[in-house]
């Protein structure tokens, strides 16, 4: 398999995660949104230039088809303001968190999980900042912001999101991990069989 299949079908399960989590089909499935551009930035790191658009055109079609289907305008829904432009930002620091985990690194492999620990710890971080603060800053729904308020909110938000991203990531980790395994197996079995 060519490298580009390899992206194309990364690409594909990104964008198919993508729409089904955040279309909150599952109500108890979680939405990986973040974890896809974490994921997408450590694999699809050469497409940057057109997949990391693509992938947000998707979150905002998503969000519009879902807000839509509720009987509401766009920016009606309480979540929508000003601010949700900001996830432009907030999306390209976990992006930039996956290109910098996988610089130098030919795959995923255990020896990088404390790297891995600390970029995505980082870059959640960084994006709840751009996507939290954006919403709180220029709501109209949240009446009377102060600093105190929006540091509240922020802490009281970034554990589940840092859970969830963590959990989606180690998932993606995990199942990269077993089929680079498995293939060394039919490798080896091939060889032997030769």
């Amino acid at each position: 398999m060519t490298s580009t299949s390899r992206r194309l079908i990364v690409l594909a399960l990104l964008m198919l995660t993508l729409a089904a989590t955040r279309l909150h089909h599952f109500a108890t499935l979680p939405d990986a949104s973040w974890a896809v551009f974490f994921v997408a930035g450590f694999h699809l790191r050469a497409w940057s230039r057109w997949a990391f658009p693509l992938l947000m055109a998707l979150a905002v079609l998503v969000d519009a088809w879902v807000i839509n289907a509720m009987g509401l305008e766009f920016w009606q829904h309480y979540c929508v303001s000003l601010g949700y432009w900001m996830l432009l930002p907030a999306y390209f620091t976990l992006w930039t968190g996956g290109v910098l985990l996988r610089q130098g690194q030919a795959g995923a492999r255990w020896t990088l999980l404390p790297r891995a620990a600390v970029l995505l710890l980082a870059s959640v971080a960084v994006c709840h900042l751009f996507a939290q603060g954006g919403f709180y800053w220029t709501s109209s729904n949240v009446a009377g912001p102060t600093l105190v308020g929006w540091w509240k909110n922020y802490t009281d938000w970034l554990g589940p999101y840092l859970a969830t991203t963590a959990l989606y990531v180690a998932l993606a980790a995990a199942v990269q991990l077993a089929l680079a395994q498995a293939g060394r197996l039919a490798q080896a079995r091939r060889q032997a069989h030769t």
